[in-house]
């Protein structure tokens, strides 16, 4: 037993260490190179690649690398499935599910499941805005928030005729495509037939964990979140995390101040 941990701690920290400088400081060489194309020794068990040509001192540190390019994902989680190729990936991963909150804002005590979260939210209290627009000057604190900005100057652009005339539709308000049952019209022929299958009773989706059927694959993918505890929509200004769009909204107006 104490062998086994012995071994997975000597895992956990050759992974933590992949990413520092591979080189040995007493004799100055590097032991393994990426081998995924071929093998070239400059000594007995070393190893070199035509692809890459990173080095490494360990062994340990080199069969991690390797997993870049044969996708190997070893470490899976054990509550929705996700493969990592390294086990601190994992472990980060596994906050979404346990809600562990490491990182503190020692400014408004809001906590965070990761550092570079937390980090875009301390510029919030320093008021720092590192994404500016080279177009107008503006700048923003989130990039998400300057890449909506970016939207007024770029505008939207379409490489086929025909999808901007889709698009069109859109501002002109035109809806050609009527429900022969109901009168009911839609913008897209796709949400048209979508529509039918309320008339139909065809649920051509299914959830593979619990057999509920659903007319719409869009329903089936907020459903499958209910059971893999994904929780997509994520409040920009406490890190809290919601399974549905309509709950994220209403919890905003929290920090907006209007009444629930």
């Amino acid at each position: 037993m104490q062998l086994k941990e012995e071994s997975e701690e000597l895992m956990e920290m050759e992974e933590k260490n992949l990413h520092m400088k591979d080189y040995d400081y007493i004799t100055g060489e590097k032991s393994f190179g990426c081998s995924v194309t071929k093998k070239v020794s400059s000594r007995k068990g070393a190893l070199k690649t035509e692809k890459c040509g990173n080095s490494f001192t360990h062994k340990g540190h080199f069969n991690v690398h390797i997993r870049i390019h044969t996708g190997e994902k070893s470490f899976t989680c054990n509550l929705c499935g996700k493969s990592f190729s390294r086990k601190e990936n994992l472990k980060t991963h596994m906050r979404i599910h346990t809600g562990v909150k490491q990182f503190t804002c020692d400014q408004c005590g809001n906590s965070f499941t990761h550092k570079g979260h937390a980090n875009a939210h301390m510029r919030i209290h320093i008021g720092v805005k590192t994404f500016t627009c080279d177009q107008c000057g503006n700048s923003f604190t989130h990039k998400g928030h300057f890449n909506v900005h970016m939207r007024i100057h770029t505008g939207k652009s379409f490489s086929r005729k025909e999808n901007l005339k889709t698009h069109m539709i859109i501002h002109t308000g035109e809806k050609p495509f009527t429900c022969d049952q109901c009168g009911n019209s839609f913008t897209h022929k796709g949400h048209a037939n979508a529509h039918m299958r309320i008339h139909t009773g065809v649920k051509p989706f299914t959830c593979d964990q619990c057999g509920k059927s659903f007319a719409i694959k869009g329903n089936l993918k907020t459903h499958i979140r209910i059971h893999t505890g994904e929780k997509p929509y994520r409040c920009p200004q406490c890190d809290m995390s919601f399974t549905y769009l309509r709950d994220l909204k209403h919890h905003l107006q929290i920090h907006s101040g209007k009444k629930l």
